[in-house]
Parts: C-alpha cells; sequence; structure tokens
C-alpha cells in the first residue's frame, strides 16, 4: 500500500512541507512548527480542506 502525504503550512512564519499523516500528532491535537515554533492545532496547519479530510481519516 501506497502511504498518503498531507501538504502543511504554518499560519505564522508560511513554511511548507509535506508529511505523513502517521507522522504527525491528531488533528485536533496540538503542534509545533519546525521552523518558528507557533504552536496551534495540527489541522490548522492543514494547506487545504483536502488534506485535512487526508488527515483525519488515516489517523
Amino acid at each position: 500500500m501506497e502511504e498518503a502525504f498531507v501538504q502543511l503550512v504554518c499560519p505564522e512564519c508560511t513554511k511548507d512541507w509535506e508529511s505523513s499523516p502517521s507522522e504527525l500528532p491528531r488533528y485536533d491535537s496540538m503542534f509545533h512548527c519546525p521552523n518558528c515554533h507557533a504552536t496551534r492545532r495540527t489541522a490548522e496547519f492543514a494547506r487545504t480542506n483536502r488534506d485535512l479530510e487526508t488527515l483525519k481519516s488515516l489517523q
């Protein structure tokens, strides 16, 4: 099975990257930007609604 990836973007510093949902905390848990260390719910880092839906469905 091919692993899915979600696109993420920090709402504060606008760093963008992609990650596997299995490497991220749950969408409703707190997450820290690897660039600026901003702390928000993981869901707030999802680039698009589709990325958020992928994150929710694969966790």
